[in-house]
Parts: C-alpha cells; sequence; structure tokens
C-alpha cells in the first residue's frame, strides 16, 4: 500500500508539472502500478486556472487541476479502506497500520514536484527559495490567465516569455529574482535551455487539436490523426515544421467542450 501511495504521488506530480487534467478521478479508474487510465473527458490547460475543470459534466468541480492531487490521496483512502479486512489484528490497529502506510504520500507529491519545477527552471542545484520562485510563477501565471504549455517553455527565453504576461512589471520583477537565482550557480546557459525543453512539453494534444482530427476522421478522413500523433510522439523536440501546433489556441477553443459521453 505504501508502494501504490508513492507511484500515486509521482503520477499526480506528473500531472501537475504538465498542466494534464484526468477529468473522472473516481477509485475505479486509478491504478496500482501508478498509471494514468480509464481518462475520457481529459485535457491539457489552456489558459492557466488552477481551478479548471476540464469534464462538462463535473458541476461540482470535484476533479479540478488543483484538487487532483488531494483527490488521489482520497482514493488511497478508499483503497485502505477496502483492504482492511484483510489485515490482521484488532480493526483500530490494523486502520492505524493502513494509515501509517499512507502518510508517505505527502512527502514523496511534494518532493517530486519540487524537483519537477527545479528542472522546469533549469535549475541543476537546490535552494530552500526554489520552492516560492517557482510558486510566485504559478501564481502570476494564473493571475494573467497565461497559457501554461507556451509560458513554460519560454521561460527559458525571458524576453519570449515576457509577452505570455499582462503584468509585465511583475514578470520583470519575477525574472529579476530568476536571473539572480541562476547565478548562483554559474548557471550554463546552453545546458539550461536543453534541460528546460527536456521538462517543459512544447506540443501538447490541445482539445482544438484533437477536435479538428475528430472532425476529419468523422469524415472518413484519418491522415490529421496520423500527423498529430508522429507531432506527440516527440513533445519535447522542436520540430519547427510542425509550429503550427504549438501555437496560442484559437478562439473557438474556449467553447469546447469535453464530458463522460464525449
Amino acid at each position: 500500500l505504501e508502494e501504490v501511495a508513492r507511484r500515486t504521488a509521482r503520477l499526480m506530480a506528473q500531472w501537475q508539472l504538465v498542466g494534464f487534467c484526468h477529468g473522472v478521478m473516481n477509485t475505479d479508474n486509478m491504478s496500482l502500478l501508478g498509471l494514468t487510465i480509464d481518462y475520457g473527458p481529459f485535457g491539457f490547460l489552456d489558459a492557466f486556472d488552477p481551478m479548471h475543470v476540464c469534464n462538462h459534466s463535473d458541476d461540482q468541480g470535484r476533479y479540478a487541476y488543483a484538487r487532483q492531487p488531494s483527490v488521489a490521496f482520497w482514493n488511497l483512502h478508499a483503497l485502505a479502506q477496502a483492504l482492511l479486512p484483510l489485515v490482521e489484528g484488532p480493526k483500530e490497529a490494523a486502520s492505524a497500520q493502513l494509515l501509517a502506510a499512507l502518510e508517505p504520500y505527502k512527502s514523496e507529491f511534494a518532493d517530486a514536484m519540487v524537483a519537477g519545477l527545479r528542472a522546469k527552471l533549469g535549475l541543476a542545484a537546490e535552494h530552500d527559495d526554489d520552492p516560492a520562485l517557482a510558486d510566485d510563477l504559478l501564481k502570476l501565471m494564473a493571475e494573467d490567465r497565461a497559457d501554461f504549455t507556451i509560458a513554460w517553455r519560454r521561460v527559458s527565453d525571458l524576453a519570449a516569455a515576457r509577452d505570455c504576461f499582462l503584468q509585465r512589471d511583475k514578470f520583470d520583477a519575477w525574472a529579476g529574482r530568476y536571473r539572480a537565482r541562476l547565478a548562483l550557480e554559474n548557471s550554463d546557459a546552453a545546458e539550461r535551455v536543453a534541460r528546460m525543453h527536456s521538462a517543459n512539453p512544447k506540443f501538447v494534444l490541445r482539445n482544438h487539436l484533437a477536435q479538428t482530427a475528430i472532425e476529419r476522421a468523422q469524415q472518413g478522413d484519418y491522415s490529421e490523426t496520423q500527423r498529430l500523433l508522429k507531432v506527440l510522439e516527440r513533445p519535447y523536440d522542436e520540430q519547427p515544421e510542425y509550429e503550427a501546433d504549438a501555437a496560442f489556441p484559437p478562439t473557438w477553443a474556449t467553447q469546447l467542450e469535453v464530458s463522460c459521453s464525449s
């Protein structure tokens, strides 16, 4: 159970770090192996809203992006409850034993998130202020509804990243702190950019890309599905020939809705 908790924690960190929203995190849609399974109305964040709900059927926002880690922890408690009859000894002692096995989830998730955010920022060393630096960038992204994937990808080039934000003064202040942090470890620019590009995908399966492929497939033309699959097999590579797939989503993309019946 502890191993399942740790695997689940690392998976949740992976989701959060790339802006992936599962949509239906019912207990039967979770994997003991720490794999992403049974995602129907899933999606990747466009404009960053921590409370984004990708599933149109989720009226209460139970599975909003920011709530995914806590939902996973709740699901682990449900698993522990199901295992309770299998544990020998008094019920209270058995329950305490199972709950103790879940505790590592918290530190495992936190550690995976911090390590992942450092990688996204291209930081090679560890400093105590790193979590705050990353968190402040996320807060600014949320305030300005910056595109999650594009903003993170562009942080490797601060001048380009600046264009993703409305509050340029706040971004400039953050960028100054970031530059100072890079100076602390004498960061080599080329090596840092390479690390950042390997941690920040350029291509994700955005809803509007999937919708275009679906519409063509419904007409019997699967070429767009095949092309898109080819692009997404290398999400971290530049692939300049597919630059349009990494662009900001069109206005009509905000009208797309995905539900359990999709």
